[in-house]
């Protein structure tokens, strides 16, 4: 679906700054992926290039085979990328129905419901809702414009441990349920280990991919085994359970 082939960025004004070092990978629909590093791993700008926000420098993102300079960068933007932000990126003097109109078509509170939010709070300014509310305010105007892919850059991070496990059910819920390709950055390992493959990034190379679904399933399949292993025969029970019966 959406792949990176060969990329490699720096700042113009600092070519000896390798941001992102001649990296390739394939992202596919129905996953939830976490691309997991430290601060200046390179993860909030591989975010802004498979939105379209920037170009690399070499190599090329494409999407469903097709680079996407080639349609321009405004078009992959509207078609097929939605972003949710940390901090939330909501226009502070509308409500919650209103933000979600400016997202697309789709049916506001429709979208807004399904993220758990009643008429009430979706009626009211959007900074009068919880921090945990206005980022369902910000995923719903996000999939209003029904696009293919969802980027989050650190979604969770100005929200609590609860609240946090919220959003990520529900990053998880578009991908395995609408077929979305949800493509995370995060810093933190746990909240990483909820989605279906972790990508980590260490001075702007993929030093690691982990496929947490495949990992599962093997997991599951050996336990499996190893149920369905009986234990030997003890002989001296069966001495003891004979004994029973002829005493009884």
């Amino acid at each position: 679906m959406l792949e990176i082939k060969d990329v490699m960025y720096y700042y113009k004004s600092q070519k000896d700054k390798v941001i992102l070092n001649h990296i390739s990978y394939s992202f596919e629909e129905g996953k939830m992926y976490a691309v997991l590093g430290t601060s200046g791993s390179g993860k909030t700008t591989l975010l802004s290039l498979l939105a379209g926000l920037d170009v690399p420098v070499e190599g090329e993102i494409c999407m469903n085979g097709v680079n996407i300079m080639q349609k321009g960068l405004n078009g992959h933007r509207k078609e097929n990328i939605s972003l949710v932000f940390q901090n939330y990126n909501l226009i502070d003097y509308l409500t919650p129905v209103e933000n979600v109109r400016l997202g697309g078509k789709e049916d506001a509170m429709g979208l807004l419901r399904s993220m758990g939010l009643d008429e009430t709070q979706s009626g009211r300014n959007v900074m009068q809702l919880s921090g945990g509310q206005q980022q369902r305010v910000a995923i719903a105007r996000a999939l209003a414009s029904n696009a293919p892919v969802l980027l989050a850059d650190e979604p969770t991070g100005n929200l609590d441990e609860d609240t946090a496990n919220e959003i990520i059910a529900i990053f998880s819920e578009l991908a395995h349920k609408k077929n979305k390709c949800v493509i995370m950055v995060t810093h933190s390992k746990e909240l990483a280990q909820k989605a279906d493959v972790i990508l980590t990034l260490k001075k702007g190379s993929i030093v690691g991919t982990e496929d947490t679904v495949l990992d599962e399933k093997i997991r599951g399949a050996l336990l499996e085994k190893v149920e369905g292993l009986s234990a030997p025969d003890n002989p001296r029970d069966k001495i003891m359970q004979e004994i029973e019966k002829q005493n009884s």
